[in-house]
């Protein structure tokens, strides 16, 4: 079941539901509520090299982090300029966390105002699952931002604004209380801007 806007209100103020800031209010619709994008973006560099993700070992936390494979880029005030077949990666400015004992997961979905100009945003790994942003050891913590994987298909250039709603989260009860929540990859991801040497 999708939530509506008044049920994600009521699970933010209850605490089953973080969102660090929460949005303001004309970034809400009846069933989502938008995100916007964070001042700092990632950018591969390009020069052949080959990197192999099925392979034992394999991280990209860590070719993220290689100053040699790929460029930091804070969003200038004019914008980030996004030519025809370029990709880069990004985060949300919120924060997001999904205690595992509410029975919350998500869906993170484009948003057809950049759709229609060709720019794709976080369309090959949609799911927030339950327990995301979520660290017992640290009950403080606001949760995680979401990294955001950015591409223009288009023919235009578009500029990527810092602060822009870029991206909905669509919010889904699960039925039971999981297991064990998200413990993939990028369970201890921090923003690009937080993450600067």
């Amino acid at each position: 079941m999708i939530l509506s806007d008044r049920e994600i209100a009521a699970a933010i103020r209850e605490g089953s539901l973080r969102i660090d800031p929460v949005p303001a209010d004309h970034l809400w619709t009846s069933t989502a509520v938008d995100l916007t994008l964070d001042a700092t973006l990632v950018r591969w560099k390009t020069g052949g090299l080959v990197v192999r993700p099925g392979v034992s070992g394999f991280n990209v936390r860590r070719l993220l982090a290689d100053p040699d494979l790929a460029d930091r880029v804070p969003i200038p005030p004019e914008g980030f300029p996004l030519g025809p077949g370029q990709f880069v990666l990004g985060y949300t400015e919120q924060a997001i966390h999904l205690p595992r004992s509410a029975r919350l997961a998500a869906r993170v979905e484009g948003k057809s105002s950049l759709a229609r100009l060709g720019v794709g945003v976080h369309v090959t790994a949609p799911t927030i699952h339950a327990g995301f942003g979520d660290n017992p050891e640290r009950i403080d913590e606001p949760g995680l931002p979401i990294q955001l994987e950015i591409f223009n298909l288009g023919p235009l250039t578009v500029a990527l604004d810092a602060g822009m709603p870029i991206c909905q989260l669509i919010l889904e009860e699960v039925g039971q209380e999981p297991n064990k929540g998200y413990a993939g990859q990028f369970s201890a991801q921090r923003s690009f801007t937080e993450l600067r040497p």
